[in-house]
Parts: structure tokens; sequence; C-alpha cells
């Protein structure tokens, strides 16, 4: 039998915990982000290709992270109007 309010309290533990873990995640690589952006501000060695280089490389990360995350919430909102359907088609 299905269970939509247990089914509904997974969902949103799993929700929470991809959240907070994302979120971590995150704070980790905005400060690994900062932490390079001082770096190269700072090598004045390095040449202005390499350092385009870098910079282009960080924000292709970040646009990664950015679409992986709303692939993860759309897929979320799928689960949670599957509950929905599922719970009243068999009213």
């Amino acid at each position: 039998m299905f269970n939509k309010t247990m089914y509904t309290q997974m969902v949103n533990f799993q929700k929470t915990t991809f959240e907070n873990s994302f979120n971590a995640m995150l704070k980790m690589q905005e400060q690994g982000e900062a932490m390079l952006n001082v770096f190269l501000s700072q090598a004045t060695w390095m040449p202005e290709e390499g350092k385009k280089a870098i910079k282009d490389w960080a924000e292709a990360s970040q646009k990664a992270r950015a679409d992986f995350k709303k692939v993860v919430d759309d897929n979320f909102k799928i689960v949670e109007k599957f509950a929905d359907s599922y719970s009243e088609s068999n009213k």
C-alpha cells in the first residue's frame, strides 16, 4: 500500500540532506575560488593567458555546479508530483 505521508517525509529528508551537502560543498568551493583569486592577483610571474585559462575553468565549474543543482531540483519536483498523482489516482 502506498503511504503518501511516509513517502513525502522520505523525499523531504533526501532533499534536505542533498541541500545541506550541496551547500557545504558550495562553501568549500567558494573558499577555494577566493584563495585562487588571491593567488592569481599576486602571481606576477604568470602570463595573462594562463590566468585567463584558470578563470575560465573556474567559471565553467560554477556553471556546471549550477546546472547540476537545477537538474537535481527539477527531479525532486518530478518525484513530489509522482506522490500527488499516485495518491489521487488511487482514491
